[in-house]
């Protein structure tokens, strides 16, 4: 630790500017990016790293993006020993810190006085990454020369502050909607570079010493949060399993194991996922990254208090992982192209719901897994503007949240790794945006993990297209193995998708496909709900009338899984729980 220290006032005062800086950066490619995915979805994450790599801020950030960008980074400096003021490199490399192919990393180191002090990191999901398929997420790819993304192992895209023509030929030549693509280039870029001016700003305020001095102490008392966390939990070894769901190409789907060590003397976490199974021949594999950040998040979400997420709390974490794992270090040349959700969702969801064997109070239940249907890559060609291609990711899904402690789960959290950070896309853009009509997006009542707090419901989504054709690809799971509800909360309902075909004929479609709709075609999908959280005879009365007034539940669910009678059989704003039969109804359905 540092023996320099700043004045509280001071630190509070740099440390929020600096978060301001990571906002401005997040504004600045939210609306200048051009695709839907960034400009509407909101997949995309900034951080400020230090000059020795280390992740100092990342406010508002998809956690699954950004507690491995220092691993990037310092692929930066390893390649680049001529690192130079005016530089800018581009990362997408999941061998060597990214987390995968179609997420791009825009990195600017940042020199004051000739030192570099910090590296501005913006990373942005692509709405086509030059991949064999026109997908971001090769789910089938058997290894990644099959994937076939273009790939940049922080490649220097700038000098002096000028373009390298030769890298955006080479991209330009490969995308499909090199326009679109072209000017997310450039809007990622600019949120770097405005980084880049306002920590310069900062530097020439305070001066470079008290920002080195802010730096150490920063990460030091972000040490010290932790040590405090993690002193007020209780010594225990925790492990816990889970699988992903089958697919036709991965018969046997993939078992996922946890394991964590809490030591409160040492103020020490050990999280283990040696015990996985190798490298999988498809895009399911996780990257370093990535299996670094899914436990990370899984661990934040647990812990009580507001701990800064950045390396100094993470010195009190050990992540082990074993090269050549799915839940691990990939082996080259194995698929990662899937890596940021799917196998991630499942070990956010397996850290997260081990930390409530610690007791009632500790950990949360199981998110909603699955990048369905509203969260498909759609292409083709748009018959409204000249037979033109487009290339875009949906974020339609709902997904239900997780329930906790203390709270009921979110309608909005998208997936575990998005965390609710992302927008769910509005309905008018998508269809603006692409030639398809949105028929359905609905909650459906009744399906949310039961609880003292409820997971969030599912939601079904349905759309056609108004084209002559359409493909539409996704990852998926979710069907089979469905989120977990703990402390005797129950689990979610799992997730299904369907083509409805121009003559009536419905099929059921499996957790990962390409489906290709022609122009009286319908798809329909499901998401997962989220898992309960305590039994749902601790459920306070009132919470489960508000639920029905609202078809979050119903009446059925009331009185058959929550042990609720109302005092008519038709709920209205007049109706009022029946204590006395409420009581009796509780005390028979736990059998006593």
């Amino acid at each position: 630790m540092t023996t320099e220290t700043l004045d509280p006032v001071l630190t509070a005062v740099i440390a929020n500017r600096i978060d301001g800086i990571v906002r401005e950066m997040t504004n600045t490619l939210l609306r200048t990016a051009r695709s839907a995915v960034i400009n509407s979805a909101r997949d995309f994450s900034c951080a400020i790293v230090t000059g020795d790599n280390q992740l100092l801020a990342c406010a508002e950030g998809l956690p699954i993006h950004i507690f491995g960008t220092d691993m990037q980074t310092r692929t930066m400096c390893e390649n680049h020993p001529d690192i130079a003021e005016g530089d800018c490199y581009l990362h997408n490399d999941p061998y060597t810190g990214n987390t995968h192919a179609a997420d791009h990393a825009f990195m600017v180191p940042v020199f004051f006085e000739g030192e570099h002090l910090f590296t501005a990191v913006a990373k942005a999901h692509q709405a086509d990454c030059g991949n064999s398929l026109p997908t971001t997420y090769m789910a089938a790819a058997k290894d990644v020369y099959e994937e076939g993304a273009l790939i940049f192992p922080a490649t220097r895209i700038q000098r002096d502050y000028k373009m390298v023509g030769d890298v955006v030929r080479m991209m330009e030549t490969r995308i499909r909607v090199p326009g679109q693509w072209y000017g997310d280039f450039l809007a990622g870029i600019s949120s770097a570079r405005i980084a880049e001016r306002r920590l310069k700003e900062l530097c020439a305020k305070y001066g470079r010493q008290t920002i080195r001095t802010f730096i150490a102490s920063w990460l030091d008392y972000s040490e010290q949060r932790m040590v405090n966390a993690v002193r007020s939990m209780p010594a225990a070894r925790l492990t816990n399993t889970g699988r992903h769901d089958s697919t036709s190409f991965l018969p046997d789907g993939i078992p996922l194991t946890v394991t964590i060590a809490v030591d409160p003397d040492a103020a020490m976490i050990d999280i283990d996922l040696t015990d996985n199974i190798d490298n999988v021949d498809c895009g399911y594999n996780q990257s370093e990254a990535t299996a670094t950040s899914a436990v990370l998040a899984g661990l934040f979400n647990s812990l009580k208090g507001d701990i800064p997420q950045n390396a100094g709390a993470f010195r009190r974490v050990r992540v082990h992982l074993r090269e050549g794992a799915v839940a691990g270090k990939p082996k080259f040349p194995h698929c990662c192209s899937v890596a940021t959700t799917n196998v991630s969702d499942r070990m956010v969801n397996l850290t997260g719901a081990a930390f409530a064997a610690l007791g009632d109070g500790n950990g949360l239940a199981e998110g909603a897994v699955g990048l369905g249907i509203g969260m498909a890559v759609v292409s083709g060609r748009d018959p409204r503007f000249g037979d033109q291609p487009f290339v875009n990711q949906l974020h339609l899904s709902i997904n239900g949240g997780p329930a906790s402690p203390t709270a009921d789960g979110w309608v909005t959290q998208g997936i575990p790794v998005v965390a609710g950070l992302m927008y769910r896309d509005s309905v008018e853009i998508d269809e603006l945006k692409h030639p398809m009509e949105l028929r359905r997006l609905a909650l459906i009542p009744g399906t949310g993990g039961a609880g003292r707090f409820r997971g969030a419901p599912a939601a079904v989504l349905e759309f056609s297209i108004r084209a002559p054709s359409m493909t539409v690809i996704y990852p998926g799971d979710g069907q089979e193995v469905p989120p977990k509800g703990v402390q005797g909360g129950a689990d979610g309902t799992p997730a299904a998708r369907y083509v409805v075909r121009g003559d009536g004929a419905t099929r059921v479609l499996p957790n990962a496909a390409r489906v290709d709709l022609g122009p009286s075609d319908l798809l329909r999908g499901i998401d997962c709900s989220g898992g309960g959280y305590g039994s749902p005879l601790e459920r306070q009365p009132e919470k489960v009338l508000y639920d029905v007034l609202e078809r979050y539940e119903t009446i059925e669910r009331a009185r058959d899984v929550y042990g609720v009678v109302f005092d008519s059989d038709s709920v209205t704003e007049a109706t009022r729980v029946d204590a006395a039969r409420t009581a009796e109804r509780r005390a028979h359905l736990a059998g006593r």
